[in-house]
């Protein structure tokens, strides 16, 4: 009978991993990317992160972040799209395949950072459970019941306005 090392009996009771990497096939690349599931109108939020949505037509999900200068200085935002690419790195097999999700930090997140006395939560104390476990829920929350608006509906034409005047502005007499 052979002997193996320690190294080989745990290759051989564990199941091999599945990689989980975020290829460029994956992520949104292109503003013209971005702008069609943010045009999709379907979206859901938290205080910290808002996860828009739209059908991609594909076997995989594809993701895209977006971090605007209000969050922060340069440092700042990219560890915060490091956080968010992590977290659906990691969260790839929860998330509902066939969607195109961008994920931006919310607007009122940005105003936690300069007033802490809004709560001990704020975007430099963002971790990545807290934000792996906030992008599936609020992903399920926006393919189950986000706002899908579609396109806005025209507006309503104006009524003209008179100024006062018995007659409407600009008809001669």
């Amino acid at each position: 009978m052979e002997l193996l090392s320690p190294a080989e009996v745990i290759l051989e009771i564990t199941e091999p991993l599945k990689r989980l990497t975020l290829p460029k096939n994956k992520r949104l690349t292109s503003n013209r990317q971005f702008k069609a599931v943010l045009d999709r109108r379907r979206r859901a939020g938290d205080a910290l992160l808002t996860v828009w949505a739209a059908e991609n037509r594909r076997d995989h999900a594809r993701f895209g972040v977006s971090v605007g200068k209000t969050c922060g200085n340069a440092v700042v935002r990219n560890r915060l799209k490091r956080l968010l690419r992590e977290a659906f790195r990691l969260s790839q097999e929860e998330i509902p395949p066939g969607h195109d999700y961008v994920v931006m930090v919310a607007p009122g997140a940005a105003r936690k950072l300069k007033h802490p006395k809004h709560g001990p939560e704020t975007i430099r104390s963002m971790t990545l459970q807290r934000v792996r476990t906030s992008l599936i829920c609020l992903v399920r929350t926006c393919l189950e019941t986000g706002s899908a608006k579609g396109h806005r509906p025209e507006p309503a034409p104006a009524e003209p306005q008179n100024n006062g005047q018995s007659r409407p502005a600009g008809e001669r007499t």
